[in-house]
């Protein structure tokens, strides 16, 4: 896996996601983002906008920021 931003984000997404016990299903209820277009982010189909991203973040009851931090993936 590459170090780029989008795949940052993709990993936090995901990473942060599962920390929170939400589906894919139960994030698209919180953040209004359908299900398949989540799967399509974190698959690495579909690159979301700025404000698609805050969307997620404001579900996944974060700042914005904390999806573009890499993380120790050693855990």
């Amino acid at each position: 896996m590459t170090n780029s931003t989008i795949d940052i984000f993709r990993y936090n997404l995901k990473f942060y996601r599962n920390k929170f016990g939400l589906t894919q299903d139960k994030l698209s209820e919180i953040s209004g983002i359908s299900t398949d277009y989540l799967s399509e982010i974190e698959r690495g189909k579909k690159t979301p906008s700025f404000k698609r991203m805050e969307l997620i973040a404001k579900a996944l009851n974060i700042e914005v920021y904390k999806l573009f931090i890499p993380l120790d993936k050693s855990n």
